[in-house]
């Protein structure tokens, strides 16, 4: 029921007065009536006030005034997020078909509707936050709306270019199902040499610091890894990273990023790759990765190269399985890796799996590789070694101690025909024995006289 108040008869154009009308509760200024600043002329034969009354009977010319939420505050609850907090205006007529607009304005505008008075909302927050709310009223199959109320939070202190940059981040799913989280990025332009780099995630409810970073050649921290964290790769949500800093020189500003776990999650690769060739026809078969994903989620990457020709191709397949016709008088290498298709929460693509060969001329196997590998690591370090003992033995004389020369006899020539006559004079009479040891004396001289004129010879040529 509206209640109406009249105003004073007016000219020919009539202008809207002091009017105030109540309805239902509401509050309606005259301004709100949806009226054009002036009123066309009244027709002959109404007065004012029949011709207000037939405007007013029109439900849909009537704009209650809808009053916005009161005591609307934004905190911070958690790494990246933000709680939104307000109380319904006590003068607001309660009505069950009540509810809020609310307007996330910071980084980018993401409108939606709540019946409750409270929300919680996951948005970075390193360029500060801001966020508006107003009241929308259905009444008699229109909507109405109250005016915006505005909250903010300042952006963190900390200087130009100095927060992190070119954040990247990549999760491992590991067979037994737990995931693990590397990260990397660059130093801000502008930060110190003795910046230190803090890196902390957030999932749901669990927040970790990192303890395991990679450095740079200023030995700041500019990558990190988490063996082993509490994120399940098999739900539908996202992490926070987010980045601070300190330094003797300036403050470091934080930087923050939200990743969906689908995205960057590295996907295993394919298992049991199995090769068979009968009659030129190449059929190879795998398993999908080790994933909570269904196997109608993947698709693979098939790639061969001829090494007798250098031709490679790569063919996409989304079944297990790839049939080629091949040369048999050629060797070939085989490799598949795996992706989730784009319906299925696309991902990164695998690595490639280990190459498989087949034909004739086989290369070496991995394992054959890294045995021969291993071999002439053992001859280097064998013939090092040698090395090394000879120089120290050279050097402490040692093998002249392990190994002493032997010592040459003296007058060879001369012991020997003294053994040997010795022997036949032992036949003989004594008075053989004198004359026959007068010989040998008279040898024996001849022998040294021959010996001195030789070495006497041999100097004299040396000399000249």
């Amino acid at each position: 029921m509206c209640i109406i108040y009249e105003c004073n008869e007016c000219s020919q154009l009539l202008t809207p007065c002091n009017l105030e009308i109540s309805a239902g509760g509401y509050n309606i200024a005259a301004d709100s009536l949806g009226w054009s600043p002036a009123w066309p002329a009244v027709p002959n034969g109404q007065s004012s006030l029949q011709s207000l009354r037939a405007r007013w009977d029109s439900p849909r010319s009537l704009k209650f005034q809808v009053l916005p939420p009161v005591n609307f505050t934004v905190t911070v609850s958690a790494l990246a997020e933000v709680l939104l907090q307000w109380k319904p205006n006590p003068d607001q007529e309660k009505n069950d078909t009540v509810k809020y607009e609310v307007d996330i304005m910071t980084p980018k505008l993401d409108p939606f509707d709540t019946t409750k008075t409270c929300s919680t909302c996951t948005v970075v927050l390193h360029n500060g936050f801001s966020a508006r709310i107003r009241t929308l009223l259905l009444y008699n199959n229109s909507q109405m709306e109250s005016n915006w109320v505005t909250a903010k939070l300042q952006a963190p202190p900390g200087a130009v270019e100095t927060s992190v940059t070119n954040l990247s981040c990549v999760i491992y799913m590991a067979i037994n199902n737990t995931a693990s989280l590397h990260c990397n990025w660059l130093a801000g332009k502008e930060a110190p040499e003795d910046t230190k780099y803090f890196l902390f995630y957030r999932y749901n409810s669990y927040t970790e610091e990192c303890q395991e970073y990679s450095k740079d050649n200023w030995k700041r921290n500019i990558g990190c890894r988490f063996s082993n964290t509490y994120i399940k790769t098999s739900e539908i949500d996202e992490v926070v990273v987010h980045i601070n800093g300190s330094s003797k020189y300036t403050a470091i500003k934080p930087f923050e990023q939200l990743f969906n776990l689908n995205a960057i999650e590295k996907v295993n690769p394919p298992r049991n790759v199995t090769v068979s060739f009968k009659q030129n026809n190449l059929l190879v078969t795998w398993e999908m990765p080790v994933s909570f994903f269904i196997k109608e989620c993947f698709e693979y990457e098939f790639n061969i190269y001829n090494w007798k020709t250098g031709y490679k191709k790569t063919w996409e397949t989304k079944l297990n399985s790839f049939s080629l016709r091949i040369d048999d008088t050629c060797r070939y290498s085989i490799k598949i890796r795996a992706n989730r298709q784009s319906w299925c929460n696309e991902g990164i693509w695998s690595e490639w799996t280990e190459s498989v060969y087949i034909g004739e001329n086989q290369p070496r196997t991995s394992l054959d590789s890294k045995a021969y590998m291993v071999l002439i690591a053992l001859i280097v370090f064998v013939c090092s070694m040698a090395l090394l003992i000879a120089i120290i033995c050279r050097k402490y004389h040692l093998w002249r101690r392990l190994f002493p020369p032997i010592p040459t006899p003296q007058n060879s020539i001369k012991n020997l025909f003294v053994n040997k006559s010795y022997q036949r004079a032992r036949t003989f009479t004594s008075e053989t024995e004198t004359e026959i040891g007068s010989c040998i004396e008279d040898l024996g001289s001849y022998v040294e006289d021959l010996s001195s004129d030789v070495l006497e010879d041999s100097c004299n040529s040396c000399n000249l």
